[in-house]
């Protein structure tokens, strides 16, 4: 297998990516012991934009930024001790979610429909490692987990998904438009 070599290109696009994910992220939504954001926004984008290696390699920008305690986690929360709370599952979740989502997106025989089916089997990883991460640190079973850690998420990610897979596909061909010559 042929290795890519990294370019200042791809190192800026990942960057830029991760700093999208930072901006949306702490914008949050309570309802409940879970916030809606709109981190899932910027990983689906990061994904469907970028592939599987750059996309994730965002959202490990992002995560690694937010441990380090920059305040980029959902209502500017940061810090290793979010991400061994409650919620810190889904915020780990996001690493597979981008994985899966770039991997499918670039599957061909799919069509049209591969950033969606990416978007959605990301999203149930997202959900499962998510969800038994918040059983495991609360008094929730997985099962009784799934009313408050999944179920109120579904429509706001539907829309976030279908929102991603209409842009995507400018953005990916805006960005390779952008001539990157010397000055």
């Amino acid at each position: 297998m042929k290795k890519r070599k990294m370019r200042v290109r791809d190192i800026t696009e990942t960057a830029l990516f991760a700093a999208v994910i930072c901006v949306l992220a702490p914008l949050a939504v309570p309802v409940g012991p879970v916030p809606v954001t709109l981190a899932t926004l910027g990983v689906y984008l990061a994904a469907a934009v970028l592939g599987p290696a750059r996309g994730t390699a965002a959202v490990a920008v992002y995560i690694l930024l937010g441990a380090a305690g920059v305040p980029v986690f959902s209502a500017g929360n940061a810090g290793v001790s979010y991400l061994a709370g409650a919620t810190g599952g889904y915020i780990i979740g996001y690493l597979p979610l981008a994985f899966i989502t770039g991997f499918v997106a670039r599957v061909d025989r799919l069509g049209e429909a591969r950033a969606p089916i990416g978007m959605v089997l990301g999203t149930a990883a997202l959900y499962l490692l998510g969800t038994a991460w918040f059983a495991f640190v609360t008094d929730y079973t997985f099962v009784s987990a799934l009313p408050v850690c999944v179920i109120p998420f579904l429509p706001g990610d539907a829309l976030k998904a279908v929102a991603v897979s209409v842009v995507a596909p400018a953005i990916r061909r805006g960005i390779a438009a952008v001539s990157y010559e010397r000055a």
